[in-house]
């Protein structure tokens, strides 16, 4: 989720594998719904997990009906992008707020997109324009750091740089998450490098956009 315009172009295709490339690239839709859903199953050290991405709307308009998407998500990748200040400020006066408001303990993850951007001339000389500079990568992993996200990453749809990151980062923290919801007395840190140890019961995994 995040400011119009600020989510993952081409609904992130991540490569944990081809099929899940192709199914998330043909997910690409304008952000004219309140919600739009798309499900891929990856593989994760051998063991199948279903990923279902809710893509939501940022526009005002949808602000009631927006989080009806909410429901059940056990992570919200929270996009903006790194050569538009205004939804870097949103993150922490707009959408923030709304997330805790109904999910007060569902793990963030904040992504930066667009990083392609970052050093456009183009791009550069609007920002100027309006007396702006793109959002400097310190400035939004301190952010992070102060809404308390799982982790910062930047991104690029166009180049797909650190595309993997960000859904390997959402994996992780999703884990973690059901984890403790599910045996809060029992719950252990889940790390990358023990994902094979993961029970069955992690079949199916929600990432909300917002």
């Amino acid at each position: 989720m995040g400011t119009d315009g600020a989510g993952l172009p081409g609904r992130a295709p991540v490569a944990w594998s081809v099929s899940c490339v192709e199914q998330l690239r043909q997910a690409d839709v304008a952000g004219a719904a309140a919600e739009f859903r798309s499900e891929a199953v990856v593989s994760v050290d051998g063991r199948p997990v279903r990923l279902q991405l809710c893509d939501t709307a940022g526009q005002d308009e949808f602000d009631k009906l927006r989080p009806l998407c909410y429901t059940n998500a056990d992570i919200f990748l929270l996009c903006f992008s790194v050569v538009s200040p205004s939804s870097f400020q949103n993150v922490c006066e707009k959408w923030v707020p709304e997330i805790r408001c109904h999910c007060p303990r569902a793990p963030i993850i904040l992504v930066g997109t667009q990083s392609d951007l970052r050093e456009d001339v183009k791009v550069l000389i609007e920002l100027d324009k309006c007396k702006e500079k793109p959002v400097p990568e310190e400035a939004a992993k301190l952010c992070a750091e102060e809404i308390k996200a799982a982790s910062y990453v930047e991104c690029s749809a166009l180049t797909q740089k650190n595309l993997k990151e960000v859904f390997d980062a959402a994996i992780v923290a999703g884990i973690q998450y059901s984890d403790t919801q599910q045996q809060p007395k029992k719950s252990k840190s889940r790390t990358p490098d023990k994902m094979k140890n993961l029970s069955k019961s992690w079949w199916k995994k929600y990432c909300c956009f917002v």
